[in-house]
């Protein structure tokens, strides 16, 4: 999954039929290379696009499951599986892998073949030397997730799941102090020969295969190129073997991929779609050359009025329309009729992420397992308006949560209700009076049962989303008596802080990627804390139903497993989940191919603009 500024994100990846439709596959390897930039009938083609939060970087091992870094990796990089682009459900097909992997009869042994003749960029790592990508290459990449240097937010992926050898590896570099050993062989990852990759783990997954589908963390990475930038370095110069590689890079500013004049080259050639918009794609995608355009401009636009503005100037090929403008852009769910006029397309989806706020768990005030200190967090929870924070932060564009789980991941129930969407001021007063966080000195706010001051602290970002979001938390808690204090710093540092646990309270959102749903119970799993369980949780109960359902397959007894998870989650609320989003994308009428895939983030090759549309290069 993928952390998303409220956002990863968040991300695990689960198949219920692992070896299913091995043949198919949405795009083929075309025999000759992609023209080079500049050579296109029609002349130059360049995507523009705009982010709402800044990027951390470009090495996936680095970037803390930030959704933003992670989608331009995933158009740098290349990981052996990807997704149908236009399949619904979701279906896994290979990429760099020649089929599907082939899976032992105990969910423990991934096989997969990666295909001869694929190549990375050129880059002077490589001395001049023409460099294909090799089943080694994948085994390098996903043991730099056990380096200590790193010291990988996205380690637990791997870590849970036991994979013969790495762990040892690991524990010797940290317990000597010496470099992490890549070359000793280890059951867990191996190269069998030069094409052929064998992951082996130490727990049943039946679901693990999604992670290798996922550019951003199994994406191959060239050993030559990590030594020869190291690691302060690498994450600015990344080298894949996808579509794109990167052009320039002005930090939180401006990022430019340009085609890359190594790519192998694709022709889409997607399975039948269904619904009409996807049909109209797949008829617009049918027989095209991959990536459609010569370059990539992300632009940086982290308030909500100037990236509107800048679109509707024509800047953007699409844009997801912010909370304040859905009333504008969108009245009742539906394209205003100015934008219909212009010719600009809406798609509405509800996706598969989650909002929340978290609780450290570890925090003297408002961490704990003990009735008050579930009480108070209750009382807080009750507290809050979130009907006022969909109306007026997200436009009303999102559904309320019952829990953390997500729409369209396996375990989320859509009649399931529970007390997480709730707002009950008077029941929350009861709740904090009955625990004894009452006012005492009557000067209209509540204090600790002992007697000592109580002010909550949260976390929050400069933006103006960010504002309103502080405005709705301190009028909520106003009306119950709790004092709030917000700490404002930037996305990278409130991150850090996360991680080192000294944060009180922060809220973003996680988003999905891929459609099993155990990643967001995973954030409540003990063994995760500082990955990413943000919220420190550790319960023993709670732990042994999330191991149960990780290694159960897809079906009755699992989904019982994660619905008493779920509900432990609800009960002692470490995290309190505020909602679903619904994003509008309108999309401008010189954009063709685009539609937002609930899990895939390799997306921008199917993309195509009109030369008129495209304003110039960077």
């Amino acid at each position: 999954m993928d952390r998303r500024r409220l956002l990863s994100g968040a991300w695990a990846y689960s198949l219920g039929a692992a070896a299913a439709a091995a043949d198919a596959q949405p795009v083929s390897t075309a025999s000759s290379t992609a023209q080079a930039p500049g050579d296109r009938p029609g002349g130059r083609k360049v995507l523009r696009v705009a982010f709402p939060a800044p990027e951390t970087g470009f090495d996936p091992v680095q970037i803390n499951s930030d959704l933003y870094s992670s989608t331009l990796i995933a158009q740098i990089l290349e990981a052996p599986l990807s997704y149908d682009y236009l399949a619904q459900p979701a279906r896994l097909v290979p990429q760099t892998a020649e089929a599907l992997p082939a899976v032992s009869a105990d969910g423990r042994v991934f096989t997969l073949r990666i295909r001869a003749g694929i190549h990375f960029a050129d880059d002077p790592a490589f001395k001049g030397r023409r460099r294909e990508l090799t089943a080694a290459d994948y085994v390098y990449s996903l043991k730099r997730y056990y380096d200590p240097q790193y010291n990988s937010s996205d380690l637990y992926l791997l870590a849970t799941l036991k994979l013969p050898g790495l762990d040892a590896l690991r524990e010797r570099a940290i317990q000597t102090r010496q470099p992490f050993d890549y070359d000793t062989e280890v059951e867990g990852l191996r190269a069998l020969d030069r094409y052929t990759l064998r992951i082996t783990l130490g727990v049943p997954d039946p679901r693990f295969v999604y992670n290798l589908a996922a550019p951003h963390f199994s994406g191959a990475v060239a050993r030559e190129v990590v030594e020869f930038y190291g690691r302060d370095e690498v994450s600015a110069h990344p080298v894949g073997t996808g579509a794109f590689r990167l052009k320039s890079w002005t930090r939180a500013s401006r990022i430019v991929l340009e085609r890359s004049p190594f790519f192998r080259g694709q022709t889409y050639a997607g399975t039948p779609a269904d619904e009409p918009l996807q049909r109209e794609l797949a008829a617009d995608l049918a027989g095209q050359a991959l990536p459609r355009v010569d370059e990539v401009v992300v632009d940086i636009v982290e308030e909500d009025q100037p990236r509107w503005l800048s679109f509707m100037q024509g800047d953007y090929a699409w844009l997801a329309v912010p909370g304040p403008m859905a009333g504008l852009a969108v009245p009742h769910g539906q394209l205003a009729p100015y934008l219909a006029k212009r010719g600009f397309r809406l798609q509405r989806q509800l996706q598969p992420d989650m909002g929340m706020s978290y609780f450290n768990m570890e925090h003297p005030l408002v961490g704990g397992y003990t009735p008050d200190k579930v009480a108070l967090r209750r009382a807080i929870g009750l507290g809050f308006d979130g009907a006022a924070y969909i109306r007026h932060v997200l436009g009303g564009q999102a559904i309320p949560a019952q829990s953390s789980l997500s729409p369209h991941t396996s375990g989320y129930d859509p009649a399931y209700k529970s007390e997480m969407s709730d707002h009950d001021p008077a029941r929350a007063r009861a709740l904090l009076d009955l625990y004894g966080w009452v006012d005492r000195d009557g000067d209209g706010w509540r204090e600790q049962p002992d007697g000592r001051p109580l002010t909550l602290v949260m976390a929050s970002m400069g933006s103006q989303r960010d504002r309103l979001t502080s405005e709705v938390w301190k009028r909520s808690m106003d009306r119950i008596g709790l004092r709030m204090v917000f700490e404002v710093s930037t996305w990278p540092e409130l991150l850090k802080k996360t991680r080192t646990g000294t944060l009180m309270m922060w809220g973003f959102a996680w988003s999905a990627a891929s459609p099993d749903g155990g990643f967001f119970l995973s954030i409540g799993y003990g063994p995760n804390a500082s990955e990413s369980n943000d919220a420190r949780f550790a319960l023993a109960a709670f732990d042994r139903l999330f191991d149960a359902q990780q290694r159960l397959p897809d079906g009755p007894q699992r989904l019982a497993a994660m619905a008493q998870a779920r509900d432990l989650m609800v009960a002692y609320m470490p995290y309190k989940v505020h909602g679903h989003r619904i994003v509008n994308d309108l999309v401008q009428p010189g954009t063709r191919g685009y539609w937002r895939h609930p899990f895939m983030r390799d997306t921008w090759r199917f993309v195509d603009v009109s030369p008129t549309h495209a304003r110039g290069t960077a």
